[in-house]
């Protein structure tokens, strides 16, 4: 009996423990779902909040010009389509379609000439060793630290008497001589982070520099690569000041300065035609940056592994 007694206990004494394992796992649940209700919660309020002046943005482009202002809200009540077509046809000879080209030929070439020129500099940097390179590196960085609005004087000078205004060549050229340091110091740090083994077996292969370059590490900087593109992309689709100083004739134009012309100096010009101008011309940087998102944050996240 006493056998019997002291099994029951036993058996008692397990189905509470395990009564109460089960109890605490169950507030853990809770506990875990609540935080999880709560912080996306957060995050959706937040999102809300940063995101709310692009959606209104999107549905005020659908509204007349007066309801722009007699509606804060930014559901139109009665959409309309006028702000796309008569701003796409502009107050100029041409239309918007013209400023987007002009944009597309100062951007592909930019970009392009930014990742090779970066591309090559970073790699001498990382990998080879030369007089006064710990010097040159500070001056780059420095030039890093330095304000654009600084050398926007000289860079001017000089273009004017290269004789190179008003055209596309003062944003075509520093961009191709890996003039944004920015991007040198992102790739340095980048390959900083890559181990240099396929490289010497490539060497020992019988690769030379160039071929390492291309054929080795460009495979492997494919990350950061999109990443300085898309920065580049998205800065010379943003970029007014630039397009301001070099360009003067109006069909040189990029969009950015193309919605300027849809600002009248009596102050009598229509918000709905400037509204719907502004979503098509953020519309192309948002759509390649969605799209390479992945590429892209992987890009910064490994750039940032080993100083």
């Amino acid at each position: 009996m006493t056998d019997i007694s002291q099994a029951s206990d036993v058996f008692t004494a397990g189905a509470d423990a395990l009564a109460e394992a089960r109890r605490h796992q169950r507030i853990q649940q809770r506990r875990a779902r609540i935080s999880a209700i709560l912080r996306y919660a957060i995050l959706f309020g937040v999102g809300l909040v940063m995101l709310y002046p692009l959606i209104w943005l999107v549905g005020a482009s659908f509204k007349t010009n007066a309801e722009i202002f007699a509606n804060p809200g930014f559901i139109p009540r009665e959409p309309t389509t006028e702000g796309y077509v008569q701003g796409w046809e502009t107050s100029t000879p041409y239309t918007f379609g013209r400023f987007f080209w002009n944009s597309f030929l100062i951007i592909l070439p930019k970009t392009i000439g930014t990742a090779i020129s970066c591309t090559m500099v970073a790699y001498g940097f990382a990998r080879f060793d030369f007089p006064l390179k710990k010097l040159l590196f500070t001056s780059v960085i420095a030039i890093l630290l330095l304000p654009n609005v600084v050398t926007r004087i000289p860079q001017y000078i000089l273009f004017r008497e290269l004789g190179w205004l008003d055209s596309f060549l003062p944003l075509w050229v520093p961009s191709a001589m890996a003039g944004d340091a920015f991007f040198v110091f992102m790739l340095v740090q980048f390959l900083r982070a890559i181990p240099d083994d396929m490289e010497q077996a490539a060497r020992v292969d019988g690769c030379n520099s160039w071929q390492t370059l291309l054929f080795v590490v460009v495979p492997m900087l494919a990350p950061a690569l999109i990443s300085v593109c898309l920065f580049q992309f998205m800065w010379t689709m943003n970029d007014f000041l630039g397009p301001l100083i070099y360009i003067s004739s109006v069909d040189k134009y990029p969009v950015s300065l193309a919605l300027k012309l849809s600002i009248d100096t009596t102050e009598a010009f229509e918000w709905n035609r400037i509204l719907a101008m502004s979503v098509l011309t953020i519309t192309p940087a948002l759509a390649v940056f969605f799209m390479a998102q992945k590429y892209f944050i992987e890009g910064i996240s490994a750039g940032g592994i080993k100083g």
